[in-house]
Order: C-alpha cells, then sequence, then structure tokens
C-alpha cells in the first residue's frame, strides 16, 4: 500500500521524538512530506498537494499535538486542500476509499490523556475533528498512533517506539 507521511512540525530539528520517528520512516519506502520545510511562508501549492495525496492510499497525518490540535500549519493544509467539490461533496470523492492514521505526540503522560485524568478527555475524544474530516471526505479512520510522555522516553524505549510506528503503519487494518 502506497503510504504519504505528511509531517508538521514547526522545529524539527530541536524535536527528539518526531525527528526520531521520521528517521526510522526514511528507511522505508513511505512518502514523507515535511509541511513546515516545504511551506515555510504558508502559501500551500493545493494542486501538489492534491496530486500527492491522489497518488497514495494510505495517508499519515503526524505531528506534536499542540493544544488540543494539530500545529497551525497542518490545519491551514487541510483548509485549502481538502476543498469541496474535491474532497467532499456530491463531486467531491478524490479521497473516497482511502484511509487517514494520525501519528501524534505529546509531552504529557498517557494517564493525562484519560476521562478524570489531567486534560479531562481520552485521546481519542480529542480527535474526534479528524475522524469526522476522515467521514466527510470517505477516508477510512484508523487506529491513532501515539507516543505520549515523550519527554521522559530512554533512548531504548524511543527506539522501540520508532519501531512500532513502521509496523503501525504498515499495517493491515
Amino acid at each position: 500500500m502506497k503510504t504519504l507521511v505528511i509531517l508538521a512540525h514547526p522545529n524539527l530539528p530541536q524535536s527528539k521524538i518526531n525527528r526520531t520517528l521520521i528517521n526510522r520512516l526514511e528507511q522505508t519506502d513511505v512518502t514523507i512530506h515535511k509541511l513546515y520545510d516545504l511551506y515555510p511562508d504558508g502559501k500551500i501549492d493545493v494542486e501538489r498537494e492534491q496530486a500527492l495525496l491522489s497518488s497514495h492510499e494510505r495517508i499519515v497525518f503526524q505531528f506534536p499535538f499542540y493544544w488540543y490540535s494539530s500545529p497551525a500549519l497542518l490545519k491551514e493544509w487541510q483548509d485549502n486542500v481538502l476543498t469541496y467539490g474535491w474532497a467532499y461533496g456530491s463531486d467531491g470523492t478524490a479521497l473516497h476509499g482511502k484511509e487517514l492514521l494520525l501519528a501524534i505526540t505529546t509531552g504529557g503522560p498517557e494517564a493525562a490523556y484519560q476521562a478524570g485524568g489531567f486534560n479531562h478527555y481520552s485521546m481519542s475524544e480529542l480527535v474526534k475533528p479528524f475522524h469526522a474530516t476522515a467521514n466527510l471526505t470517505g477516508m477510512r479512520f484508523l487506529p491513532i498512533f501515539t507516543v505520549q510522555g515523550a519527554s521522559r522516553l530512554s533512548e531504548e524505549e524511543l527506539r522501540a517506539k520508532a519501531d512500532a510506528y513502521v509496523e503501525h503503519i504498515e499495517a493491515s487494518f
């Protein structure tokens, strides 16, 4: 299955976790698409992005969890690329049958993202807008991959998470 990983990290060189995940993915045959490298000015090439989406079956959004959502450029990308008549609407069927997978990193531990935890809501509740986007565009929403408590991981744990990430992306669901 041809897989596209759309990485939305505004400061990848400073991110030990996301950088490690991407470095591990670079050893596979997935397409890695770094939004902040490509569009530092925020001006998105919609035709290029739509063509890239069209040529892949599995789409992965990889990002650090910022204010219970993605970094701003991924939201801007969604607003510009997932257009009416292309991604949704009566004639918007370009993404039908594709798969959407989220790969999210958090500084806080998994326990913080549970009912009754520090953030009061589970990760599955907090990512509902992405699930709704998949539904609207005819995509199948796959189980999310998370690396939580990222700042507390040892090098060995981080390598294991990176290997698990590759397995998750390549899995049949």
